[in-house]
């Protein structure tokens, strides 16, 4: 059973083979549709990924839509808020920024953006695959067929360099459906903010509780399948962390259960370490963040036998997958806590950083140089049209 489990990106480093050959990228280019102030597993990836990026010596630029004063939400999750009308300034900060790699993160409008401009200037780009898009939209609009989400997805990623997923569940699911040049590119834990020493301050976070609790953290949404959770027969108390679109319909059909509303930083680490176990029901992720993040404050993990779950926990001790969730949860407690702490322990956010460094495939030097002097004037021009545009924004006040 440990066989198939994920080789850490630690490990996986030293597995690299030949692109370790390959120059690496210093000047990286990330666009993406889901950025801070967002919460949530994407924003924690990149975020964290682009910090060690920078350690490491790399210039980063990061185009989101915190950069754009017309957006719209994205429908279903309105915390993502999709750029309008900003090809043209994309294309001009990549001009300007003349990157050694592009990183395309999301489906969204500036990732399509990003697209157009990379493809426009026969640039090579990479992308990322966090989310299982078509199984989302089908969990929310089941008149949607899957096979539709799968065209979206492939119109989009099939001019990538590389595809970049979590998990060798994810790798092997997306080359079934065809997709080619699937790369792994694994996930991190801060261990020093979600840790064991957490664990029962002032009597504990659940004190009034009855125990075992057991903890679901994440967004409250449909596509998280929590209901499976809620609805399960288990000893002591039930606990759900998060909010979103959900929550209140949750709240009416689940009265004995918990539910504490988003929590973050300390008080977030807390919520993880005081539970006994840590239930991770979704079908529809391509990771789940969270099993590190309750893993590192030593919390054992019970999941469905799913992307995720079944590539990080088997055969570590930190964790039961099984068809029967009520079954995994139920073994779980009996897990040492130690065990879960270990697994975390495996995994960093350093090495994430080089293992999404290694996959993105700049340009080769020499033909690097040409490409750039190629487009000299483009980025003059590009140059001038940004100083338009500042004093045209000084002259009319800011408006």
């Amino acid at each position: 059973m440990s066989s198939d489990t994920q080789t850490p990106p630690a490990e996986a480093a030293s597995q690299a083979g030949a692109s370790d050959c390959a120059p690496l990228a210093t000047k990286i280019l990330l666009v993406t549709d889901a950025w801070e102030p967002q919460v949530n597993g994407v924003v924690r990836t990149l975020s964290n990924t682009m910090r060690e990026l920078r350690a490491m010596g790399c210039e980063i630029e990061v185009i989101s839509p915190a950069d754009y004063p017309n957006t719209v939400p994205l429908i279903t999750y309105s915390e993502i808020r999709l750029a309008l009308g900003a090809r043209r300034d994309v294309e001009d900060r990549f001009l300007s920024f003349a990157p050694d790699a592009v990183h395309i993160a999301t489906e969204g409008t500036l990732g399509w953006d990003a697209r157009h401009v990379c493809l426009k200037h026969k640039f090579p780009f990479t992308t990322s695959y966090h989310t299982q898009f078509p199984e989302y939209v089908t969990a929310r609009f089941p008149w949607i067929p899957l096979w539709a989400g799968y065209r979206y997805m492939h119109a989009f990623h099939d001019k990538s360099g590389r595809v970049m997923v979590a998990t060798p569940t994810m790798m092997e699911q997306l080359r079934l459906q065809g997709f080619r040049n699937v790369a792994l590119w694994s996930r991190g834990v801060d261990v020093e903010l979600f840790n064991p020493n957490k664990r029962g301050i002032d009597g504990g976070v659940f004190k009034d509780l009855p125990r075992p609790v057991f903890v679901y953290v994440g967004r409250v949404a449909v596509e998280k399948n929590i209901d499976a959770f809620l609805k399960l027969d288990l000893p002591g108390s039930k606990v759900v962390v998060g909010g979103g679109p959900a929550l209140e319909e949750l709240k009416a059909q689940y009265p004995a259960a918990v539910f504490t509303g988003p929590k973050f930083g300390e008080e977030l680490a807390r919520h993880y370490a005081d539970g006994d176990v840590f239930v991770f029901p979704s079908f529809t992720d391509t990771f789940g963040l969270v099993i590190l993040e309750a893993a590192a404050t030593g919390t054992p993990v019970a999941g469905f036998i799913a992307p995720g779950p079944k590539d990080i926990l088997p055969g570590t001790g930190a964790g039961v997958v099984d068809r029967d969730l009520r079954k995994a949860c139920l073994e779980a407690l009996e897990l040492k806590r130690e065990d879960a702490r270990a697994l975390a322990e495996r995994y960093s956010w350093r090495a994430c950083a080089e293992d999404f460094r290694r996959n993105l495939e700049p340009l080769p030097k020499e033909r690097g140089r040409r490409f750039w002097h190629k487009l000299r004037d483009l980025r003059a021009r590009a140059k001038e049209r940004r100083r338009l545009k500042r004093e045209a924004k000084q002259s009319s006040g800011g408006r």
